[in-house]
């Protein structure tokens, strides 16, 4: 994952794209100096905007064991944000199943200002079902069907926030619609970026973590209890080991 996200960070530099550690590799970033010892994923925050240029420059310019992955390049792919995949691997989860490429991953977590939390958690129910819906992550005909019928809802009612952003900013960030957001962020707390120190490498960070990190997670120094540790592991495979 350290490779992939070393990789992705050099291209997107060279391109002058924006990005710094999300979630909890952030976290992990300010409390551990990398992983957290439990975590198995890696996330990156990328700017919505700049989704259509990552994706033809990543497609382009990734080495050969590594691939860019979103529903633009795989139909089966249920999930709005998208992923960089190494191909020499299988991570085998639930939901994998149907999609093409399955590698180990790094997520690209796409961001944006954003309306009032309630109106985009209220999207949010509806834009994460329709998708899984439209590109079969269940098996269930009424999920398949309520998919089809909720998306054009989901897709008007994105585009008027954003149009509403556009011409009343709220100075107020969040993870893309379709991908839910604990909490909005404050501009200032992710603007202008800042480095800090993953895994003995330099990344980029919002400019001020600590903020970014209690608005997500509150007292995020507080390590928690075994049994609240989650992690997502399932079963890998090395193919250069067969």
């Amino acid at each position: 994952m350290v490779n992939i996200l070393s990789c992705v960070a050099a291209i997107l530099d060279k391109h002058k794209i924006p990005y710094f550690l999300h979630g909890g590799t952030l976290l992990g970033a300010v409390r551990h100096g990398g992983f957290i010892p439990w975590d198995d994923d890696l996330d990156i925050a990328v700017l919505w905007n700049d989704i259509p240029k990552i994706r033809e420059i990543l497609q382009s310019e990734l080495p050969e064991n590594m691939c860019y992955q979103d529903i633009t390049t795989d139909y089966n792919y249920p999930m709005i944000i998208s992923k960089v995949r190494d191909k020499k691997s299988i991570f085998d989860d639930p939901y994998s199943k149907r999609i093409k490429d399955r590698g180990i991953y790094i997520d690209l977590i796409p961001i944006e200002e954003v309306v009032a939390q309630k109106i985009k958690d209220s999207i949010d129910f509806v834009y994460i079902r329709s998708i899984r819906g439209i590109h079969n992550y269940s098996d269930r005909f009424i999920e398949k069907l309520l998919g089809y019928i909720c998306y054009p809802f989901a897709v008007s009612a994105i585009f008027i926030c954003r149009l509403w952003v556009k011409f009343f900013h709220t100075h107020k960030w969040g993870n893309t619609y379709g991908w839910k957001t604990p909490k909005h962020f404050k501009e200032e707390d992710i603007f202008p970026l800042r480095t800090i120190v993953f895994e003995g490498e330099a990344f980029a960070s919002p400019a001020n973590p600590d903020k970014f990190l209690t608005t997500n997670y509150g007292d995020y120094m507080q390590i928690p209890p075994e049994d609240k540790r989650v992690t997502h592991l399932a079963k890998i495979t090395f193919l250069d080991e067969q």
